[in-house]
């Protein structure tokens, strides 16, 4: 079985630019319902909705090799990374796990809140 992930928006034409354009996911095909994007062997569907209240946590994530690279990257496009208080994120936004993994987060344009992490 092959997994596909969802993330729901309220401007497909918005996803389209925000998911393909700035983040750089393939963007295969867009519906009334959805803007098809893959990422590696994962379709993601940015599934139109007509109200969306964003949750406080992750909904959709990103291993990288290479997470200051893929912030510097990312920044360079205009995504602006979250800071939260008291978790100690390094000046480009990055927080050291405990066990050393490397995590930031950021949110499109509906609000969903997004991560990139490199794990040790």
């Amino acid at each position: 079985m092959d997994l596909i992930a969802f993330v729901p928006v309220t401007d497909l034409d918005r996803a389209v630019e925000f998911y393909g354009s700035v983040l750089g996911l393939a963007h295969e095909e867009t519906t009334p319902f959805a803007a098809v994007f893959r990422a590696g062997s994962v379709m993601l569907r940015a599934t139109l909705v007509d109200s969306l209240q964003p949750q406080p946590f992750t909904v959709l994530g990103w291993a990288v090799p290479d997470i200051a690279a893929t912030v510097a990257e990312f920044s360079g496009r205009g995504v602006e990374f979250t800071r939260y208080e008291g978790m100690g994120q390094d000046a480009a936004g990055i927080w050291t796990t405990p066990g050393g993994d490397r995590v930031a987060w950021f949110r499109d344009p509906d609000g969903n809140t997004l991560s990139l992490t490199q794990f040790v």
